[in-house]
């Protein structure tokens, strides 16, 4: 089965859909392991990860990351497409990349393009709603003549600047272009809950944690009883990654030995990150040609 219809299927089949971050396929793979339905590969943690910021991204090294991640899993995988990487024809061109990569779905904001770093401060660049429509318009056009199983998200900034209202009204318009589903970024608890209430088509919601302008994080659960369709995780990988990382190096710099896991769990973790990549099926070919005995 595609990508692009297994993602279909299972925003059908499933109430509520739990999307975690993943930027290397070794971490695609170990939540594909913990039994999640579906992976994200998002433009905070693509830009982080290179030692710069999601507004310097290319499109090549977004789907470059994103493509590989997606190669490694047998789940579906979205992906953050930003602001098309530019006007509509390369909205098009952003859609057709991301098919060819094995992509199942991104999604497609109505910021500013080429984006700015302020981005990050939460000053929101947006564009006019005709401009918006349109880049939606011609990605479902572009889905319609690659995969029609393609999911398109309609994501809109201007929840964080105009307000709920006007957030609401760029979801319905990029619905009525062809959207499958929308993406705001509500301010408070109140907006949170009439968000999927107004909007024409579900919601994505996207947990930010660690954001600083006191966006609301909900548990999965409190997102679905709301009626948003789907939530994004997008930063907990690479937090928690970082974070005791960085908590490791520091204690061996200080002492010089590691007490953070014991010697049967490093044994234990490498053992299951040797099974993840697949070390025994490779084993197995060796033995069979030129380790044979």
């Amino acid at each position: 089965m595609k990508k692009t219809t297994a993602l279909r299927r299972l925003l059908k089949k499933k109430p509520f859909v739990y999307l975690p971050v993943a930027y290397d396929p070794l971490g695609g793979r170990l939540l594909q392991s913990l039994g999640f339905d579906c992976v994200y590969t998002g433009g905070f943690v693509t830009g982080a990860s290179r030692c710069t910021s999601e507004p310097l991204l290319t499109m090549d090294e977004q789907l470059r990351v994103a493509g590989d991640v997606a190669a490694a899993i047998d789940i579906p995988l979205l992906v953050d497409g930003g602001a098309g990487f530019g006007e509509p024809l390369h909205t098009m061109r952003t859609v057709r990349e991301c098919i060819r990569a094995g992509i199942a779905g991104a999604h497609i904001e109505d910021q500013l393009y080429p984006k700015r770093a302020h981005y990050h401060k939460y000053v929101a660049h947006t564009v006019p709603r005709k401009e918006f429509a349109a880049k939606i318009a011609f990605a479902c056009r572009q889905r319609a003549r690659s995969d029609a199983d393609f999911v398109v998200i309609a994501r809109t900034d201007t929840c964080r600047s105009e307000g709920l209202k006007e957030a609401v009204a760029r979801i319905n318009i990029a619905a009525d272009a062809g959207a499958d589903m929308g993406l705001i970024f509500p301010r408070n608890p109140d907006e949170m809950k009439k968000a999927p209430k107004q909007a024409r088509i579900p919601l994505v919601y996207v947990l930010s944690r660690g954001n600083r302008d006191g966006r609301p994080l909900p548990t999965a659960e409190q997102l679905a009883d709301m009626g948003y369709k789907a939530a994004i995780d997008a930063l907990t990988y690479l937090l928690a990654s970082f974070h005791f990382t960085k908590r490791a190096y520091q204690e061996i710099k200080r002492t010089g030995g590691y007490t953070g896991l014991s010697h049967e769990q490093c044994v234990a973790a490498r053992h299951e990150i040797e099974t993840l990549i697949g070390l025994d099926e490779f084993y197995e070919i060796e033995e069979q040609t030129v380790e044979k005995k």
